[in-house]
């Protein structure tokens, strides 16, 4: 069943992209099994917490480099095209970071 109003977004990336936010995503997944280490050995709070703190920034860093790169891209394109409905779609982006 088709169905235009379900229809599925998609963005390019170069190969280089796509590696390097793998590399990231690798690395947060890292994190996180460390963390689940730590929980296992009965590792101390604070210690936890530390760590948590570090994913936290991981996720946010990783998060800042899809939402510079969707502004400079897909922003600029569908303006160009004179799909101004992007700019919405921004700002809910922007307010779910806050």
């Amino acid at each position: 069943m088709s169905c235009e109003m379900c229809e599925v977004k998609t963005k390019k990336r170069t190969e280089e992209e796509k590696q390097k936010l793998i590399n990231r995503i690798n690395r947060i997944s890292g994190q996180l099994n460390g963390i689940k280490s730590m929980i296992v050995d009965d590792r101390y709070c604070e210690d936890i917490l530390i760590q948590l703190c570090a994913v936290e920034k991981s996720v946010r860093a990783i998060s800042n480099i899809i939402l510079d790169n969707h502004m400079h891209s897909c922003l600029i394109e569908h303006i160009e095209k004179g799909d101004y409905s992007i700019i919405d779609e921004i700002s809910n982006l922007i307010r779910r970071f806050q």
